[in-house]
């Protein structure tokens, strides 16, 4: 399985490092949306490892279609959410119907996908995550219901390709801001590549500086800022807050990883500091927590950090980056609201072909 997502992974991005080439030599003077163009090759990726897709089988086009729907709509804001008693303003505007016309498209969708996996899985090919989640059904090893397996292929699609997308593009943004840090990045990743034109998954590990970047845009922009909203089973006391049962609880991971009290000079873009720091990804450091902690934690964790530093390192090596506008400009750097967190506005940039020598 991991080699084949490793072999999805390299082919999607080598497609999307292709395709800015082309842009760039057929749009000599605008730039490309980097931020539609990135959540693309993710949902591609998501796609075909975890049902199994390829580009010629019709689901492929429609899965990408569904799950960009998706990504889209876990980001709307409905006051019934934080206002019980304003719930019917959300249906009335519509957006109650919109969401359960999505994820009744997508419900309908895997159902599809898993009753054709049932139908056709073969022991000796390569398995998809929904081969693996069937086996393991069949098996009896766990308690599967067919609910289950759609559950768990929805938040693949969630964490995989939607939180990612969003890492990326910050990262990118940043980078732009920095030109000494892109110029610092570029530099590593091309001299460990050297004349190979293109980045390996072995060379991701010699790349630490990369690593800092990916560390430190995740520290400064967390995909999921508030992480995923939890429920308290029991009443609890909380720094002299009584939080009753059945309390819905969101963990302010933007507050904690811009705390001046754990950061120094917080609210800038240093990877340099991740050097000397060493916090770890997982949540043993309270002060940094962006896929949570214990139990809870994202079962996504390593791939979502290995497709990001892969996929950057891609963009770094093959490809010169500048603004659209004039140099002077500033990005904007404003956030949107809702469970992920993406930039205001999409990422325009010129892409420009790099020369191997």
């Amino acid at each position: 399985m991991m080699q084949s997502l490793r072999l999805i992974r390299e082919e999607e991005v080598t497609k999307l490092v292709n395709n800015l080439r082309e842009e760039a030599l057929i749009n000599t003077s605008s730039g490309v949306n980097l931020s539609e163009m990135i959540l693309d090759t993710l949902n591609s990726i998501i796609c075909k490892c975890s049902l199994g897709c390829n580009t010629q089988d019709y689901r492929y086009e429609s899965a990408k279609g569904i799950a960009r729907k998706v990504m889209i709509q876990l980001g709307v804001i409905t006051l019934g959410d934080h206002f019980p008693w304003l719930c019917w303003v959300d249906v009335l505007s519509g957006k109650i119907q919109e969401l359960k016309d999505t994820f009744g498209a997508m419900d309908a969708l895997l159902d599809e996908m898993i009753a054709k996996h049932k139908k056709t899985r073969i022991e000796d090919h390569v398995k998809s995550f929904v081969d693996i989640l069937i086996q393991l059904q069949e098996d009896g090893h766990y308690d599967l219901s067919n609910e289950d397996i759609k559950a768990i292929i929805t938040d693949m699609f969630a964490a995989g390709s939607a939180s990612n997308s969003a890492v990326i593009e910050w990262a990118m943004a940043e980078l732009l801001k920095n030109p000494m840090t892109l110029k610092k990045a570029q530099e590593e990743v091309r001299r460990i590549v050297g004349q190979k034109s293109k980045v390996e998954e072995s060379d991701i590990n010699k790349m630490e500086y990369l690593k800092y970047v990916v560390k430190e845009t995740i520290r400064l922009h967390p995909p999921a800022p508030l992480l995923v909203p939890r429920e308290t089973s029991t009443n609890v006391k909380l720094e002299g807050y009584d939080i009753p049962a059945k309390t819905m609880v969101c963990v302010n991971v933007w507050g904690i990883q811009r705390d001046p009290e754990y950061w120094e000079r917080a609210e800038e873009f240093i990877p340099e500091r991740h050097e000397k720091m060493k916090v770890r990804y997982n949540g043993q450091d309270s002060q940094f927590a962006s896929f949570g902690f214990g139990r809870r934690g994202c079962p996504g964790m390593s791939f979502g950090i290995d497709s990001a530093e892969y996929l950057l390192a891609n963009l770094l090596c093959c490809l010169n980056w500048e603004m659209v506008a004039s140099p002077q400009s500033i990005i904007d750097m404003t956030h949107t609201h809702g469970i992920l967190a993406f930039k205001r506005f999409p990422l325009h940039l010129k892409p420009i072909p790099f020369l191997f020598k």
